[in-house]
């Protein structure tokens, strides 16, 4: 592979784009820092982007493990593909993370615990752009840890299609197609694609051989429509539709006197998740004008629940943003959104909100010796069942002359989470006392050419947290929503390198560690794993053949808060990747996942995958 190849590979894995099936590698946008378009170099938020070439080259099914890569990212998972999940950003548990599907808002008011990971594959996506810190003064409520876009593919000029086909361990199948056609403004697109998987127990006692047990079995259809149309080069109308489905068995919880999981039981889980958005855009010398309609509707299903079976909520927002540029580099967006949260079977609530926001952004060349970048946000949203909130962010760069390669950065935000309306209405868990919690948080980078540190600090007051009870031989027998009273620090420190160390060998790491994850009385707060380390390294040398490799070290964590209950880290996961380009439009690949069989779990009682055995081809026209 030629020298100037291998670079673009580099550029494509550090920064990020497609490069299977894709003539142009471009410069890399973002639309999430800010609700509108810029580049990386653009941000003054610490932002990070998985691409669609990173998802190929590491061989991810789901987005939970894309995103696991990504410094200041762990997560948790009660059992396999399919099956109950929680990320953490920066110590920060789900529910403070706004997810996004091309904009739409992906999390579940019905829910325990923010967006429903374990159902999110990553066929289809062109990039997932990750903007950490408090976000509420860009998109209001739920952003408080950061906001986690997934940008789908679009479709390029001219008829296109692709398909896939993967087998594996747990008679695991993955399998797909994408048709599309575009000319002009003009295009449309539709892809569809299955994950379908015996899968293997979802509880198993610590140490216990997995394979005693019946297997949980999972299926996933995801679908993503779009279409769009260019009546001039200053107007358009887009349009999108994506439906995920996920149907799943897991293990009941056997209560009283047991208060244990059964390994062997039934328990069916069934979703259906729809998102839809039109949108209008006008550009012309003064402005950009944007204006849409979206909706999320979430429906899952327990059938096998002797409490609950059905959970059902909506949101319906519409919105109207301007971004008006002045000078040759500086804008100003200004905006206005209405969101309405239902939840609708026995609870029947519902609630809504009103936000004004603007954003402002100056570049000064020459400014101490280089560019400066300076980015402010405020906003203000008007809720209904809610005390109203203002919140605001400040970002600051500097692009460094006299070094070159230097890049400072500080960044400054406020944000909340309201009460989801499970928490508060519940009648097993939720609480009606519930308040807002607020967060303030920063943060301080130094990146020099490949090599960047972070800085981070979060303090959330009255945080919103589920609390468990036990009985006195330490079985769980129950629990209830609650705020912890005063404020709960969470800082740490993040580390990442990635850099072409040889020809054709390229590296990529990362290490995390959690300095404070704590509650107000200094109790260490729940499966925070207090330090992280990602490695990945991939070899290009042989011509047509890339060779990967990638692990991760989960340092302590604790299942329980103040360090109580089982130690679900301290191991390491090592997986392996190949993909041979046997043509220019069919590619071969294969994939170890755990290839040391290390038994670990990172909820205790849940079962994890042991070694397993992926190969797949991939083909387009």
């Amino acid at each position: 592979m030629k020298q100037t190849t291998i670079s673009l590979i580099a550029a494509t894995l550090l920064l990020g784009t497609n490069t299977f099936g894709a003539e142009d590698l471009g410069e890399i946008t973002v639309t999430t820092a800010t609700q509108t378009t810029q580049t990386l170099d653009e941000v003054t938020s610490d932002v990070d982007v998985i691409t669609a070439q990173e998802i190929a080259d590491r061989g991810y099914t789901t987005v939970a493990q894309a995103l696991s890569g990504v410094s200041g990212i762990s997560f948790v998972s009660n059992g396999g593909i399919g099956k109950s999940t929680s990320l953490f950003l920066r110590g920060m548990d789900s529910k403070h993370i706004l997810v996004l599907i091309d904009g739409v808002r992906y999390n579940d008011p019905t829910s325990l615990n923010g967006a429903p990971w374990a159902d999110l594959m990553v066929d289809d996506i062109a990039q997932i752009e990750v903007v950490k810190g408090a976000q509420s003064g860009i998109w209001g409520a739920d952003a408080s840890a950061g906001v986690i876009n997934i940008i789908t593919k679009k479709a390029s000029e001219g008829f296109h299609a692709s398909a896939h086909f993967e087998g594996g361990s747990f008679h695991t199948y993955k399998y797909g197609a994408t048709v599309s056609a575009a000319n002009g403004g003009n295009y449309i697109k539709l892809s569809y694609n299955i994950v379908d998987t015996n899968g293997f127990t979802t509880v198993a006692p610590y140490g216990q051989d997995i394979d005693q047990y019946e297997d949980d079995e999972y299926r996933n259809k995801t679908l993503n429509f779009q279409a769009g149309v260019a009546f001039d080069e200053n107007n358009k109308v887009d349009f999108m539709h994506t439906r995920i489905e996920g149907k799943g068995d897991a293990d009941p919880y056997i209560g009283f006197p047991v208060f244990a999981f059964d390994p062997n039981g039934d328990y069916r889980i069934e979703s259906d998740y729809r998102f839809t958005k039109l949108s209008f855009e006008h550009k012309d010398s003064f402005e950009i004008l944007h204006a849409y309609a979206q909706r999320s509707n979430f429906s899952r299903y327990y059938p096998d629940d002797q409490f609950s079976q059905n959970f059902d909520g909506n949101i319906n927002e519409f919105g109207i943003n301007s971004k008006i540029s002045y000078r040759e580099k500086d804008f100003i967006l200004i905006g206005f959104d209405r969101k309405d949260y239902s939840y609708e079977n026995n609870l029947n609530k519902s609630y809504d909100s009103k936000g004004f926001f603007a954003t402002n952004l100056n570049t000064f060349d020459g400014f101490w010796g280089g560019k400066t970048i300076l980015t402010e946000s405020l906003r203000y949203d008007d809720y209904s069942d809610f005390s109203s909130k203002t919140t605001g962010k400040i970002g600051l760069k500097h692009i460094h002359s006299h070094i070159e390669g230097l890049v400072t950065s500080l960044n400054y935000g406020t944000a909340y989470n309201v009460p989801t309306m499970y928490q508060l209405f519940d009648p097993f868990s939720g609480n009606t006392d519930l308040i807002p919690e607020t967060t303030k948080s920063y943060d301080v980078t130094v990146a020099y050419k490949n090599f960047k540190v972070t800085y981070f600090n979060n303090k959330i007051t009255d945080m919103i947290d589920y609390v468990s009870l036990y009985d006195t031989n330490g079985n769980w027998i129950g629990g209830g929503y609650d705020n912890v009273s005063g404020t709960s620090k969470i800082d740490g420190l993040e580390l990442a390198y990635q850099k072409e160390v040889m020809t054709n060998l390229l590296l990529s790491t990362n290490y995390t560690r959690l300095f404070t994850a704590e509650d107000n009385e200094g109790k260490a707060l729940a499966r925070r794993a207090k330090e992280t380390l990602n490695l990945a390294i991939d070899y290009y040398g042989i011509d047509k053949l890339h060779i990967g490799a990638d692990a991760q070290y989960i340092g302590e964590r604790y299942d329980r808060a103040d360090k109580q209950g089982a130690q679900t880290g301290k191991y390491t996961v090592l997986n392996l990747t190949a993909d041979y380009q046997v043509t220019d439009n069919i590619q071969v690949y294969g994939k170890i996942e755990n290839l040391g069989d290390k038994y670990y779990q990172t909820v205790d009682g849940y079962a994890t995958s042991p070694r397993a055995f992926y190969i797949g081809v991939r083909g387009k026209i």
